[in-house]
């Protein structure tokens, strides 16, 4: 026994000698902790997935901060006879446009009935909303309202369909500066514009719905899928890890203890999280899932071992002290490896990810500290009845991990050349993935705003936008017939592109009046050639549009650049992508003064899964190294340490190769399973080897029986494990935040492939590399009696 076992031995026999202090210390520690879980709270905010130094987010910001704010709520009218130009249908309307100005932090309201349409009056200009407050309902009204509706650019595909089935209202909010924000403004003005839609459907029986989209709607989902989650994902876990736990340890009173520590690792880490200040998303808010997963296998591998030692005849707490003292340092550098897998996620630019990543990892050494703390001494006093097993009997898994273990040493050559190529094959076709996902689904059909913002895009208009601020170069310049004829061109290059819905330009507003000061001439519905004229024709027009209505919106307050919105059908990040850099290339070609990147959320999502999967090249070579790092001295052997990278690297390839068959299209949250899973898999290649290495060194064990050794010992616990962070991940699968869904899936395959590789490639990796040695005459046989090393230690 070496100086550091015996250190741990001693550390055990305390603990059990003091076990009693040992539960209310963690008793203490959990409620202490614990307590700040009280500080948590639920972003409301989708620019919180972007790092403060985000380029498409501080361009995006830039935009906002010079025209004004273009967060929203659209709701659409849907008649059930299928046409918006009746009265009971447009008083709807006028209705809900008249009230929505009333709900909280409503800085803008836009439909069809307060559309300002402009007519002439003589030699002046006549601006007036289409339906005012006090105007009839005539047929003649009616008429008016559906000939200049459906034959306004700036109001097809925006807020009335072509063919008049739909129409939409338009609500712009302004809240407060996100640091000043309490998160409940916005779910205050969802709440309140989803009460307001509800009147609206009950007092007009001839809508049949009003479904609802926009950026605040999507922000909100945010917060809506990560609750869902939390209700209905956690008390699956807990069940299904309660329930493989007991099947594999056939004890109710140690699988009590585990749920303890796997409780208590959970409700600390995100105490934890409530003290540092941090806000849950669905991603951060998936963190005790994960945690409770990865919590379940340092109380398995110590329970297991425990209990061979106790059916061998051991007394519990010899057999408490042996098992601590077999695994505390597997346990350490399991939990470590892991909590640096998670912590490497750092280096994306997404904050929510590193939430997730930090709090976890804060689990993960938690679940470590509990359970070599909190679960030895819970296991102690508890009143375990382990029966003493027959000479040479053996659960039916070990008896299976016994079979593999022997046919993987008889046939190691083939074993290990059919797992490799395999492997290398799928880590090749791995290359095939690529960043690509609709932000707009990244809910399941549970939740309302994925449905809503479908039928909204099928009925009407898209959620996908893309916005441009156009310099003209000096001050009053975007009245100069040449700038007005650029975005003219840039909007007709637009509208080639079959995806565009909908373009909005301050060159359409010019045509309008350019056609109401020529006595409504539709010939006139053109841009005016005279600067000066232009100029008059905006100044008249602001100045009979009513307060928050102008162009503050659209045009800088010293008209030098002006806002140029596209909408689209749904669009994936790599198509938003592409169709941004044509954008950019037209205008360097075309118009390079007023060359830009486009901007809006989707912009922003499209680029963030890209820069994910770029930071790996960053953190998994860290992670890895650190990884690295810790493992060598603890192996005390270069060459195994080298031989285990081998299949902790290829599993990684293996998973992102299957997912490249299956899918092969990663989303922003995705990208961050290559480090998570490099922390994860490294726990039963640790394992292996920890039981391995023991044999050779002090049993003195052929590398072929310490194989088998291995395989005995720990084989069932490293499927038994598999099993739970697999299943855990499955369920993590069903959540109503489809990133989050896609990255459990992933991260399940990973661990699955891993523990194949574990159980088929290290082994004949092993036997390779490794020099057999003789076996002294006193040491047992492996088959004989596996755990007599360990029983008569």
């Amino acid at each position: 026994m070496n100086r550091f076992d015996q250190w741990i031995v001693r550390y055990a026999r305390w603990l059990m000698r003091n076990r009693w202090w040992a539960l209310l210390l963690a008793l203490l520690s959990v409620i202490a902790v614990g307590a700040g879980a009280r500080l948590l709270s639920f972003s409301t905010d989708y620019r919180v997935y972007f790092g403060p130094h985000n380029p498409q987010l501080l361009a995006f910001d830039e935009i906002q901060n010079v025209y004004s704010k273009n967060d929203n709520i659209l709701l659409m009218f849907e008649p059930r006879e299928g046409d918006v130009f009746q009265p009971r249908v447009l008083e709807a309307v006028r209705e809900m446009t008249a009230e929505a100005w009333k709900l909280p932090y409503a800085l803008r309201v836009d439909s069809i009935t307060n559309y300002q349409h402009t007519e002439a009056a003589g030699d002046d200009l006549q601006v007036a909303a289409l339906l005012a407050d006090d105007d009839a309902l005539t047929p003649e009204r009616i008429a008016k309202i559906r000939d200049v509706t459906l034959h306004e650019p700036m109001l097809l595909r925006r807020l009335i369909a072509p063919d008049g089935a739909v129409t939409a209202i338009n609500i712009t909010f302004q809240f407060p500066p996100f640091a000043e924000q309490t998160q409940k403004e916005l779910p205050a003005a969802v709440a309140a514009t989803r009460a307001l839609r509800d009147r609206i459907l009950a007092e007009h029986p001839e809508i049949a719905r009003i479904p609802i989209t926009g950026s605040n709607m999507m922000s909100n989902a945010f917060t809506e899928a990560a609750a869902a989650d939390m209700k209905t994902l956690v008390p699956a876990m807990y069940a299904m890890i309660v329930l493989i736990t007991w099947l594999m340890l056939r004890s109710g009173l140690a699988t009590l203890a585990t749920t303890v520590v796997i409780v208590v690792s959970a409700v600390t880490a995100m105490g934890m999280a409530g003290y540092l200040g941090i806000h849950l998303t669905p991603p951060s808010a998936a963190s005790p899932q994960i945690i409770t997963t990865l919590a379940v296998a340092d109380s398995i591998h110590l329970c297991l071992t425990a209990f061979a030692l106790m059916r061998a005849g051991t007394p519990k707490i010899d057999a408490l002290v042996e098992s601590l003292r077999v695994n505390f340092a597997p346990v350490f550098l399991t939990s470590a490896t892991t909590a640096i897998g998670f912590l490497s996620v750092n280096f994306t630019d997404s904050p929510p990810l590193k939430d997730l990543a930090n709090i976890t990892s804060m689990g993960v050494m938690l679940a470590w500290f509990y359970s070599i703390f909190l679960l030895p001494a819970l296991l102690a006093v508890l009143p375990l009845r382990i029966p003493v097993a027959k000479d040479g009997e053996s659960s039916g898994l070990t008896r299976i991990m016994d079979r593999i273990g022997g046919f993987v040493v008889r046939r190691r050559r083939p074993v290990f050349w059919s797992t490799l190529a395999v492997s290398v094959a799928l880590t090749v076709v791995s290359f095939r993935n690529e960043g690509n996902d609709l932000f707009a689904h990244f809910f399941g059909p549970s939740i309302t705003f994925r449905a809503d913002t479908d039928r909204i895009v099928e009925k009407l208009t898209g959620l996908y936008s893309m916005e441009f601020s156009l310099r003209c170069g000096e001050p009053d310049c975007v009245s100069h017939p040449d700038y007005l004829r650029t975005l003219d061109d840039f909007t007709q290059w637009w509208k080639q592109n079959p995806k565009v819905l909908y373009v909005g330009t301050v060159s359409d507003i010019f045509k309008k009046l350019n056609k109401s000061m020529n006595g409504d001439d539709p010939a006139h519905y053109a841009l005016p050639d005279d600067r000066e004229l232009s100029a008059q024709y905006l100044l008249l027009y602001e100045m009979s549009l009513p307060f928050g209505l102008d162009l503050n919106n659209t045009i800088n307050i010293d008209k030098s650049s002006s806002r140029f919105i596209v909408v689209f059908e749904h669009l994936k990040s790599k198509e938003t992508r592409a169709i941004e850099e044509q954008a950019r290339q037209w205008l360097h070609e075309h118009a390079p003064q007023m060359e830009t990147h486009g901007v809006s959320p989707a912009v922003m999502f499209a680029h963030i899964s890209k820069r994910n999967l770029q930071s790996n090249f960053i953190s998994l070579p860290i992670s890895l190294a650190a990884i690295s790092l810790l493992l060598l001295p603890a192996l005390r052997s270069v060459r195994i340490g080298a031989a285990s990278l081998l299949p902790n690297l290829l599993p990684l390839g293996g998973a992102f190769g299957i997912w490249a068959l299956v899918s092969g299209e990663i989303n922003f949250t995705m990208a961050i399973v290559l480090n998570m899973t490099a922390g994860i898999i490294v726990d039963d290649t640790i394992h292996f080897l920890s039981k391995y290495l023991r044999a050779r060194r002090e049993l003195g064990y052929t590398p072929e029986a310490a194989v088998r050794h291995s395989f005995h010992t720990v084989g069932s616990a490293l499927v038994v494990t598999t099993l739970i962070l697999g299943a855990g991940f499955l369920i993590l699968s069903q959540s109503a935040f489809l990133p989050n869904s896609g990255m459990a899936r992933l991260t399940s395959i990973g661990i699955v492939f891993a523990l194949a590789l574990d159980l088929l490639l290290l082994p004949t990796l092993l036997l390779a590399i490794d020099r057999p040695r003789k076996i002294p005459s006193t040491v047992p046989s492996v088959e004989e009696n596996p755990h007599e090393a360990l029983a008569t230690k």
